[in-house]
């Protein structure tokens, strides 16, 4: 089986590894363009380029590939290399572009995609972070046949993945790489021996996982304190949870649920030498561990010798986003 892959982050890496590794014949490659990144904004590929480059495969960059849209010429010369490379399938991980009808129905056996959810549960940009974020007990892996709409493509295999009460996007996000990596390789070895059904996903449950914006990352302490810790724990690594003490913009990184808390919201209620408590809507937050501007993650206790007086101080939330 010869097999095209696009996608563009690790959580896409983690799939065309696994692919390579299972014995996969993959001659072509495509991702996102080489963005900026890092202090001196330098082009830098993406995982997904490192990892086709270093496997030998064609890799094609397109910035669209609607061969009617901005970029034709760019969409034509994808054509093409799909039509060189002579693929049987195409699997699809976290690309970032939309697949027009054309490249749906290239390949005999269509385009399969990996989305990190249990359809129809969070469609859309960011499934693992809302699903920690709305308190799901449970998420997985769908790997679907890809249709013209969003997420909305039949269901081949589902593998589900608890999350755990301590659980980032972070850890999550690797825990659902891997899996995801096993499941595509199953998925196209049931389709090498004629054993994938596709089962139409559920009308009932459908929820849009919203691409995650900086702004979310100011934190609301009118919400109940429990709602507060999801957030913290959905919104690592990226955008952090934040405040601001004294004019310092602040972010929180680990955080604890004291529902016995009472106080006006926002309020440090109690100091301890390692942590300090700030009331909510419902209970309080233990503040665990933070981060200052220009510094790298540490205990609270870095906050309290730098604001001794932190006790009855009223916490803000940003009106600006996260750290810089």
């Amino acid at each position: 089986m010869r097999v095209a892959f696009a996608g563009t982050p690790e959580f896409a890496a983690v799939a065309l590894q696994a692919l390579r590794d299972a014995g996969f014949t993959i001659p072509l490659v495509l991702t996102q363009p080489d963005r900026p990144a890092g202090r001196g904004m330098k082009l830098t590929p993406s995982p997904v380029k490192q990892l086709g480059l270093s496997l030998g495969a064609q890799i094609a960059q397109p910035r669209s590939l609607r061969l009617d849209g901005r970029y034709p010429d760019e969409a034509a010369a994808a054509r093409a290399a799909l039509d060189a490379a002579a693929i049987d399938v195409m699997v699809v991980a976290a690309y970032g572009l939309i697949l027009p009808a054309w490249v749906l129905q290239w390949p005999r056996l269509g385009c399969l995609n990996i989305h990190a959810s249990l359809l129809p549960r969070w469609r859309g940009a960011a499934p693992i972070h809302r699903a920690i974020e709305a308190g799901d007990a449970v998420t997985g892996i769908t790997v679907m046949q890809m249709d013209e709409g969003l997420d909305t493509g039949d269901m081949l295999l589902t593998a589900e993945e608890p999350i755990r009460p301590d659980d980032t996007t972070a850890c999550l996000h690797d825990r659902l790489a891997a899996l995801g990596g096993r499941l595509i390789v199953q998925a196209l070895r049931d389709a090498q021996a004629g054993a994938l059904v596709a089962q139409p996903q559920p009308a009932e449950g459908v929820c849009y996982a919203h691409k995650i914006d900086k702004a979310e990352s100011a934190i609301d302490w009118q919400l109940p304190a429990v709602v507060i810790e999801r957030r913290i724990r959905a919104f690592d690594p990226f955008p952090g949870a934040t405040l601001v003490c004294e004019g310092e913009l602040v972010k929180i990184w680990q955080a604890r649920c004291r529902p016995e808390v009472t106080g006006t919201p926002g309020t440090v209620v109690s100091v301890a030498p390692d942590r300090f408590t700030v009331a909510c809507g419902e209970g309080g937050l233990e503040v665990l561990t933070l981060q200052r501007p220009g510094g790298r993650r540490q205990p609270a206790s870095a906050l309290l010798q730098a604001r001794p007086t932190l006790l009855g101080q009223v916490l803000v939330p940003p009106s600006a986003g996260p750290l810089h």
